[in-house]
């Protein structure tokens, strides 16, 4: 049996189990399908390399852990709900410094301006989820401080603490993968999947309050659009 169609079968194997359930043995895969060792072996490596499987040592292959959904309204305007799960954060770095060129343009400050920068793990339910660089201007926040960023809702606290409304924001999302130091703090191997976020976000009077980038892990983190779809729709 070639590669693909092992890989074809796992994922039906996969489909039928619940998430963090464990597979079959190599062997007893092997057996089953009628496929070499090294080709089970491949189609695996195949699988846990796009997040389908996770290979756990000295304990075996099992289907991926449940994925965290982060759900994204497509209505302009109406407000994104919380990501299910209970968030918690670590804060990793903490300290201000000069903006610099690049990230005074980026939040439309001077290069001699200082930013607030905060580095955090995000965990949720118990595993870490993602890790997050997050850069204010430090006149917006006096007196913030490392704890404020543990739990909590930061749009909240910039609201109820500093009267900042933050109201826009823009987003990107795209693919990547883990670098070291990324992958020994997320849990995950070297060069695994991820989700690079950069978001931008402005108050009610156009300020620009805010510069996060997030790595999310690729295997456990998913969005989920609502779409309206017209006559017209391509």
């Amino acid at each position: 049996m070639r590669r693909a169609e092992v890989r074809d079968r796992l994922r039906e194997l996969i489909d039928a189990r619940a998430p963090g359930d464990p597979m079959p043995s190599e062997r007893s895969l092997s057996e089953d399908l009628g496929a070499s060792r090294p080709t089970v072996r491949a189609a695996i490596d195949d699988l846990a390399s796009n997040g389908l499987l996770v290979r756990q040592h000295g304990r075996g292959t099992f289907t991926s852990p449940h994925k965290i959904s982060q759900e994204v309204p497509s209505a302009s305007g109406q407000p994104i709900p919380p990501a299910e799960g209970d968030w918690t954060s670590e804060v990793l770095e903490f300290r201000t410094e000069p903006a610099g060129a690049r990230l005074g343009r980026r939040l439309q400050v001077s290069p001699a301006d200082n930013l607030l920068h905060v580095r955090r793990l995000r965990i949720v339910d118990g595993d870490p989820m993602a890790l997050e660089a997050i850069r204010l201007p430090a006149a917006l926040v006096p007196g913030m401080t490392a704890d404020d960023f543990v739990t909590g809702s930061l749009y909240r606290l910039l609201r109820e603490r500093y009267r900042v409304n933050a109201t826009d924001a823009v987003q990107t999302m795209e693919p990547t993968v883990t670098d070291a130091d990324e992958a020994e703090r997320l849990g995950v191997p070297l060069h695994s999947p991820a989700l690079l976020f950069e978001r931008t976000t402005q108050d009610d009077g156009g300020r620009v309050i805010e510069f996060t980038r997030s790595i999310y892990r690729g295997d456990r983190y998913r969005i989920t659009s609502h779409l309206k779809l017209g006559p017209n729709s391509g």
